[in-house]
């Protein structure tokens, strides 16, 4: 019997999850899937996703690939894995694909979001769903520090100390910040690849100019420095989500769905 390649779309609340990678403990989405995955097609399975989430982070559209011998039909994949999963992970689609498919070097764009609440009271059912900014922001000053950070630079001022990247280099084609209501700020950013923690780093930055600490040049000049040490601190995980994932169209799998996560 022959290997088939199979991509699947997830989604998950990480509030309660240890991050995406495997942990000796077993409570990350990797394992919890792997075990479903495993279950359901009585073999061992072993994923790769398209982006490794840290502990505390959400996704909407976490891709990511697996070889089976079992003879499945796509929906029997979502169907029946779900059975196994606990309620805060779900399969949303499969697919099968070539076997040179890889759900992170295959990768063309990966888009996420960053979601804070911005109110001098922290809002309790909010909580492990957004960030939480008490200080009033100011979006505009925000955007134009955003504008900075497009195209392709060195991101080192925006990688975390733990990162393992061979290079820093990023081409960011999105940086959009946008209040949505009265009390809930977006940050949504795009890119081919992000480096670890650079999402939170570059919100964190855009949080320190838009509270009035720094001037929106100065987040063109922590990127020209490359210098992690000079920049604002890590923002906190809950607000962030991977939205989607990009494909060649050949890949056979589905766009990104819009989705609207908070009014």
């Amino acid at each position: 019997m022959q290997r088939r390649r199979v991509a699947i779309g997830l989604e998950y609340d990480g509030s309660r999850l240890e991050g995406w990678q495997t942990q000796p403990h077993g409570r990350t989405v990797q394992d919890l899937l792997e075990r479903a995955l495993s279950a359901f097609a009585d073999e061992t399975i072993a994923t790769t996703c398209a982006g490794r989430t840290d502990a505390g982070v959400h996704a909407c559209g976490q891709v990511a690939h697996f070889d089976t011998l079992r003879q499945r039909e796509e929906h029997a994949w979502v169907r029946g894995v779900n059975r196994y999963l606990p309620a805060q992970i779900a399969v949303r689609w499969a697919r099968y694909v070539a076997d040179d498919f890889h759900a992170r070097y295959s990768a063309r764009l990966r888009h996420y979001e960053y979601w804070i609440c911005n109110e001098a009271v922290r809002a309790p059912l909010l909580q492990g769903r957004t960030g939480w900014v008490f200080r009033n922001l100011d979006v505009g000053a925000m955007q134009s520090a955003a504008a900075q950070l497009l195209g392709t630079h060195d991101f080192s001022s925006f990688r975390s100390a733990q990162c393992q990247s061979v290079s820093a280099v990023r081409t960011l084609v999105r940086c959009e910040v946008q209040r949505v209501g009265e009390t809930l700020v977006c940050v949504r950013a795009s890119a081919n690849a992000f480096l670890h923690h650079m999402v939170r780093n570059l919100v964190g930055a855009l949080v320190a100019v838009g509270t009035g600490r720094h001037t929106a040049p100065w987040v063109a000049e922590l990127l020209a420095a490359r210098d992690r040490t000079q920049a604002a601190s890590t923002i906190e995980a809950a607000g962030l989500y991977l939205m989607g994932v990009e494909y060649d169209p050949g890949c056979g799998l589905p766009a990104p769905e819009p989705r609207i996560l908070f009014r």
